[in-house]
């Protein structure tokens, strides 16, 4: 790790006082924590008992403000583990975990009412995925990353993760100044600083300097007045950042009460956890107090008397015509049973019954995507406002007359498992290893065509879930030419 800067120990001193107290110290001379939070609600959907653990957190210490939070010992090879690629945990540092608390905890003072969600500044995933394990059933959430690189990172990983009430946009935050009083939760972990990565991140610690905290306060403050503006009255506005300063963190929260009328919002927090919390309910998360890398995050309530969106925008059914969306071309909204003359319809209703739930179709190009049928007015409002690089589940893309099922619907948690839509083979660590190195996976040839839904068991479950669902239509099968080995669907796999 490159030196700290060295009129950082003296700009923190001067911004966070005694706080400061062995911060740099710490930074430079201690490793970074290493937790993942486990995937309880797909657990639950697949019939997993709550005290079921990956083994990864076997040997961890729970995360004291998230009980689904591990501190791991040590770095395991996440990268090898199916259990994670089958969404069952995500790496994440233990202070954001408290994104999780933060959000159920807001619920519980609206009576657990089904909520619209937006995770501003969502890349790579962590908050949005803490936010959708603890939003009340029936709820949406919308992920929305500025980076296209990052927000393709962001796609993957919420879907991966399970559920089908999400969407994720791309673009800049002045876009939602198009939904006025849209969401009622608003969370922005805003661009910043980065002085709370400096323990992990090479990159912090070369770009720091105090001209960049300035110009980090000022673009946090444009997106906070763009954001407030698609929050509902009544709503809750949740502002974090990953750096120490007070100019990226307490002032920005005065501001927005000075400025925008926000009040701020304590939550009862578990005790004995290390978080600094000062009389406004702001919590700071030091490393020298704690198992977690540097985080701050205020509380704020919108002034006004608050009625659930989901409510407000009652809930349509998909429309079935063709329509233009700005940015993005046609897209064709499919019902099952349809008229077959729509494009994809007939693909509708047999996409259909992979998927437990009541589900529109929308086909995007050769992508067909189901969208829960409670949330399709707001569906229809974020397709004509913001640039959605993820309008639903992926289910299927359209090859011709067939309908290749896509890898996220194997890692639904509506997936249509009672039922076996499609043909299920149980592989073990060696070939789910050998999968996930892309190398070739045994088979013969009188292996079925068609979509095939790779399951693993990780250790201590009584039964399988899902990995990955293949295409062997798209595999070659071949003879080893090494006596014995038999025979091989080779690397060159077709994944969506």
């Amino acid at each position: 790790m490159p030196p700290i800067p060295t009129d950082y120990r003296s700009f923190i001193a001067r911004e966070i006082g005694p706080l400061a107290d062995g911060l740099v110290d710490c930074l430079e001379q201690t490793a970074p924590e290493v937790a993942v939070r486990v995937n309880r609600r797909k657990l639950r959907a697949a019939g997993v008992p709550d005290g079921w653990l990956p083994e990864v957190c076997r040997a961890g210490e729970r995360v004291p403000w998230w009980p689904e939070g591990c501190l791991l010992p040590e770095r395991p090879d996440f990268t090898h583990d199916p259990a994670m690629h089958q969404g069952l945990y995500y790496v994440q540092d233990a202070s954001s975990m408290i994104t999780a608390h933060v959000v159920g905890a807001l619920a519980g003072s609206l009576g657990d009412a089904p909520l619209l969600m937006l995770d501003a500044c969502a890349a790579p995933g962590g908050k949005s995925t803490a936010a959708l394990d603890a939003l009340p059933e029936g709820s949406m959430l919308v992920a929305n990353e500025f980076d296209f690189r990052r927000a393709s990172i962001l796609a993957e990983n919420i879907q991966k993760w399970g559920s089908t009430a999400v969407a994720v946009s791309r673009g800049d935050t002045g876009r939602f100044r198009r939904l006025p009083e849209l969401f009622d939760i608003v969370a922005a972990d805003v661009p910043c600083s980065g002085e709370g990565m400096m323990r992990k991140d090479a990159q912090a610690c070369a770009q720091w300097s105090e001209r960049l905290v300035d110009e980090c306060a000022a673009r946090q403050w444009e997106i906070v007045e763009n954001l407030w503006e698609s929050l509902a009255p009544g709503g809750f506005f949740i502002y974090s950042t990953c750096t120490f300063n007070t100019r990226e963190n307490e002032r920005i929260a005065d501001r927005m009460t000075a400025d925008l009328g926000a009040e701020p919002v304590a939550v009862l927090l578990p005790e004995d956890n290390g978080i600094v919390v000062d009389g406004k309910g702001r919590m700071r998360f030091l490393p020298t107090r704690l198992r977690g890398e540097g985080l701050f995050m205020a509380i704020l309530r919108k002034p006004g008397g608050w009625t659930p969106t989901l409510i407000r925008h009652a809930a349509s059914s998909p429309r079935r015509e063709k329509k233009k969306c700005r940015n993005r071309g046609s897209v064709a909204e499919l019902q099952p049973g349809a008229r077959p003359s729509s494009k994809g319809s007939d693909f509708a209703t047999l996409c259909s019954s992979w998927l437990r739930g009541d589900f529109g179709f929308t086909l995007r190009g050769e992508a067909l995507y189901a969208r829960p049928v409670a949330f399709s007015q707001i569906h229809d409002l974020l397709d004509r406002h913001l640039d959605l690089l993820l309008p639903g589940l992926e289910v299927a893309a359209l090859k011709g007359r067939t309908a290749v099922p896509s890898q996220p619907l194997a890692l639904t948690t509506a997936l249509n498992t009672a039922e076996s839509p499609f043909p299920t083979a149980e592989v073990d660590l060696d070939l789910a290893l050998s999968y996930l190195r892309r190398e070739s996976l045994p088979g013969s040839p009188d292996s079925p065509r068609g979509p095939l839904l790779l399951t693993f068991r990780p250790q201590g479950l009584a039964a399988p879930l899902p990995l990955v669902l293949l295409s062997l239509s798209t595999f070659l099968i071949y003879k080893q030419k090494t006596p014995g080995q038999g025979y091989c669907l080779t690397a060159n796999l077709y994944r969506n």
